[in-house]
């Protein structure tokens, strides 16, 4: 694992309605994870998972498998 500090942003859907999530997609390529923040509380838990399980995720967002969003 690097040591790299995540480089967090939110997707340019996002409104200012404040229920957003960033992540860090640059750790990606060194540490092969993604960690996932809630914008609301930058200093709160991060949420780390695989590359793979957050691209598997997107996937199945784009494809309406949680319902219309």
């Amino acid at each position: 694992m690097t040591t790299d500090s995540p480089r967090w942003f939110k997707s340019s859907y996002s409104g200012n309605g404040g229920n957003c999530v960033e992540v860090a997609a640059n750790l990606v390529s060194s540490d092969g994870v993604v960690p996932v923040r809630d914008s609301k509380n930058p200093a709160g838990p991060v949420l780390t998972v695989t590359a793979g399980s957050f691209a598997a995720f997107v996937a199945g967002v784009k494809g309406g498998e949680f319902g219309s969003v």
